[in-house]
């Protein structure tokens, strides 16, 4: 086994071993199995077993059990445990059982909604068409306007994000009354990144999605899925203001987790200078790839992943080097600031060793998560946009450049190694900062402390007010209607202030919005700026776009 090898190499090496400071190992876990439930309808069943699915794990089968019974749930279980499969048997169960009945799946990120949509899609392929339609598509800022209409109409299983449901889909929901009508299900997978600002946003893009669907007659019932968290409960019925099952018990199988914090070596003891995390993270990575390990390289910022990126595509070795082989150091002398403007995402297009980080073209994303699920991409050196749980197959290693700032993403980040009963190996390289090297000194802080708690606050008043006009010009307001946990009095507070401003106006015990303006389009739920500024380069006198960039970071 070339990570076992590799594991027992470090420990012995006079370079690696006296800087690996912690080492710990979770031993394998066995599954929790269960037969199908017996309530399940069997064309789904032939469906999943025609997937290579016999049983599900417990916590699969809880979050059954809870959504059959009309139950709200969270499924807070770890990376790679199935959850994908948990929300979408019930979802996949009653639109079979219904043939009116839609879903809609949200993701905090396009990346995410293709690749579930590809789960689906290989779900869809093991069906008959002419016994169920399960029409699947994605609904976003990427949507060819030809096609929209006809999505509108047909899909049964929409995926989308909150920014779409926020400015294109909610505000023009009387195209969209045939699936409000029949919304049965709402899906939020990656509940943990909704939180701070981002996340008060999004509890009132919910109230607004909840209201309007009341207005069609639907109740949809919402599933919820997160990575680790300090209080998944308390944070999704601050999300959806509804009572949530906890579903936390993890019954998928886990071989051997590996988790180290390497702290490089000193290179001036009198005053605690120590050799760059960034070259020490290269080094390591580098050991990953002679012994043909892939992995991921997690780095704190977009130029980290440019330098890191560069280094090691500069360096790297044609053949796999065995361990009495093994050449320290690199090739070439290395400094932290040479080549890094030169690199562009599309040079070395067909190298093994790639970057991934927002502001790549979607086609780049997309041609990089497939290298790393067929194997062609040995090495992705990422910012935490890989840290959300698109599929990229089962890594044997990541390497996270520095402490990521929270014990959640820290997990979350290690977690992306490692699938099924195969061992894995994470390495946290600390940096010169002083929280890093309070972990290298004090590693029981990161080992026995809880995850951070996810906080949201959707009244904010600010917040709060942009939301209650997007609301109004949807669907006027009446007299002693309540807007979430927001009471009737509260809530004719803020209609009369809107009132006083020329913004609304009253009739007949209905608050109008009355401004020209379309509210949504100025309200960005992510950043202080709607702008998207678009980054080019020159290139045989021609303009190529590179990436993008929201308006706050281009100032």
């Amino acid at each position: 086994m070339p990570l076992a090898s590799l594991l027992d190499f470090w420990k012995l090496d006079r370079d690696t071993a006296p800087n690996l400071v912690t080492w710990r190992t979770l031993p394998a876990r066995p599954a929790q199995t269960h037969p199908f439930p017996t309530d399940l309808p069997a064309t789904v069943k032939q469906t999943l077993i025609a997937a290579g699915i016999h049983s599900l794990y417990s916590h699969q089968l809880e979050a059954w059990t809870y959504t059959r019974a009309g139950e709200h749930i969270i499924l807070a279980t770890g990376t790679a445990s199935g959850k994908t499969l948990a929300y979408n048997l019930p979802v996949l169960a009653t639109l079979f059982q219904n043939s009116n009945a839609r879903a809609l799946y949200l993701f905090p990120t396009n990346a995410l909604s293709h690749d579930q949509f590809s789960n689906l899609q290989s779900l869809s392929e093991n069906l008959t068409p002419a016994t169920w339609n399960l029409a699947t598509a994605i609904y976003d800022g990427d949507t060819s306007q030809s096609s929209r209409s006809s999505i509108r109409k047909n899909a049964r299983i929409v995926l989308s994000n909150p920014d779409m449901l926020h400015t294109g889909i909610l505000p023009h929901h009387t195209n969209w009354s045939d699936f409000f009508t029949h919304l049965k299900f709402v899906v939020i997978d990656e509940m943990h990144t909704y939180r701070g600002v981002f996340g008060s946003h999004v509890a009132n893009v919910l109230r607004r999605l909840k209201r309007v669907a009341s207005f069609y007659g639907a109740n949809p019932q919402f599933i919820l899925a997160s990575a680790t968290i300090g209080n998944p409960k308390e944070l999704a019925e601050n999300l959806i203001e509804e009572p949530v099952h906890l579903i936390d018990n993890d019954g998928s199988a886990r071989g051997p987790r590996h988790f180290i914090i390497y702290n490089p070596p000193l290179t001036d003891e009198s005053l605690g200078l120590r050799k760059s995390s960034l070259l020490e993270g290269v080094r390591l990575a580098q050991d990953l790839l002679r012994n043909d390990i892939q992995s991921v390289v997690f780095a704190r910022s977009r130029r980290s992943v440019e330098i890191i990126l560069r280094y090691l595509q500069e360096n790297q070795s044609p053949r796999k080097a065995s361990n009495s082989q093994f050449q320290r150091g690199l090739d070439t002398p290395l400094t932290e600031h040479s080549g890094l403007l030169d690199h562009q995402p599309d040079s070395n297009f067909l190298s093994p060793i790639r970057g991934y980080r927002s502001g790549y073209l979607p086609h780049q994303r997309r041609e990089i998560e497939k290298g790393l699920r067929d194997g062609s991409v040995k090495t992705v050196v990422a910012t935490n946009a890989l840290e959300l749980g698109i599929d990229i197959g089962g890594l044997g290693a990541a390497i996270l450049v520095g402490y990521p700032g929270t014990v959640a993403s820290a997990r979350q980040q290690a977690g992306r190694a490692g699938r099924g009963l195969e061992s894995a190996v994470a390495v946290m390289v600390a940096s010169a900062s002083p929280i890093d090297q309070f972990l290298a000194h004090h590693p029981e802080y990161f080992f026995e402390r809880s995850p951070e708690q996810a906080l949201v606050n959707p009244d904010h008043l600010l917040i709060l007010l942009e939301h209650l006009r997007c609301a109004m010009f949807e669907l006027p307001f009446e007299k002693g209607e309540s807007f979430g946990r927001l009471l009737s009095e509260q809530l004719e507070e803020f209609l009369n202030f809107l009132l006083s401003n020329s913004e609304a106006h009253l009739s007949n015990e209905k608050y109008y919005w009355m401004s020209d303006q379309y509210p949504a389009a100025n309200i960005s739920l992510r950043s202080a700026s709607p702008q998207s500024i678009v980054l080019q380069t020159i290139n045989e006198e021609r303009p190529i776009t590179i990436g993008t960039v929201d308006g706050e970071s281009a100032t």
